[in-house]
């Protein structure tokens, strides 16, 4: 089993905020104030010093979208981290962030693909037993969507065990009783034929690719209306941090937009923009 998962989300970090503030102090502790509703939401800390991956950490990628996600993560030189393919099916009007436990499949291979092939150690069921409370399972489907690879006894019982979301670049099958389990699912379609009809399934907790990305035990995942980002593990505290300063900066843009200023010069900012936005900020 993995190290332990990220927090559940906390009702006041489900909202998306609409502002946000990033200071340092002198025991290198960022606080990191949400604001949503016009009202400061919660205060976290972020010790710069610690790749542990908890609550604080969580909340900060809860308060930036996918989009700005994606930004940061380019700027920090990763391209591929937005998957083609899933995309919101059943349960997933919340934003999901979670630790990534892999699942992989290959082609199928018919002395393998079998319906008796369900009940051997290696398995769709042995690893949803070995999946950890709150993380996010990642299925490398090969973006096969004419074969189901979870259906809705699979994710009730992934349900039960507590496992945040299911992501995946082919299809789920049971589309009502998967609805009824009330599992996110990031999807990329529904096909009403078993795994086994198109895949071989051959391992969990391992390197895979998942809609053109490759996904590592404990990357951190963030999925939400826009689609499912990867973040990778070493990464995550510089990238919460960065999204948080982002959201801050483009809100602040936002409301300059509202006033009537026009893009040039304002986004991307310019020396001049750049000197009016922090001396705003100073005076916050």
């Amino acid at each position: 089993m993995r190290p332990g998962p990220i927090a559940h989300t906390s009702p006041s970090a489900r909202r998306i905020a609409t502002d946000a503030r990033q200071e340092y102090d002198q025991q290198g502790l960022v606080a990191v104030a949400l604001q949503a509703s016009g009202r400061y939401e919660s205060l976290i800390h972020i010790r710069e010093e610690s790749m542990t991956l908890d609550k604080a950490i969580a909340d900060a990628l809860r308060a930036a979208s996918t989009a700005t996600l994606t930004t940061v993560l380019l700027k920090k030189g990763i391209r591929r981290c937005w998957m083609k393919g899933p995309m919101p099916a059943f349960n997933a009007s919340e934003k999901m962030v979670g630790r990534a436990f892999t699942l992989r499949f290959v082609p199928a291979r018919e002395d393998l693909a079998t319906p008796e092939s369900w009940a051997s150690p290696i398995s769709t069921r042995a690893a949803i037993e070995d999946m950890p409370e709150g993380c996010i399972a990642v299925i490398d489907s090969m973006g096969v969507v004419d074969a189901g690879v979870f259906g809705d006894i699979l994710t009730a019982r992934m349900k039960k065990r507590g496992v945040a979301a299911l992501v995946t670049d082919g299809a789920v099958r049971d589309a009502v009783g998967v609805e009824g389990t009330n599992l996110p699912v990031w999807c990329a379609g529904v096909a009403a034929p078993p795994s086994v009809a198109g895949l071989t399934f051959v391992g969990w907790q391992e390197p895979i690719g998942c809609g053109g990305v490759a996904v590592f035990p404990d990357d951190v995942i963030v999925a939400d209306r826009d689609g499912v980002v990867v973040i990778p593990a070493a990464m995550v505290e510089e990238v919460a941090k960065a999204a948080v300063a982002q959201e801050h900066y483009e809100m602040w843009v936002m409301r300059e937009v509202e006033k009537g200023v026009p893009l040039p010069g304002l986004y991307p900012p310019n020396a001049e923009t750049k000197a009016r936005y922090e001396a705003e900020l100073n005076k916050s």
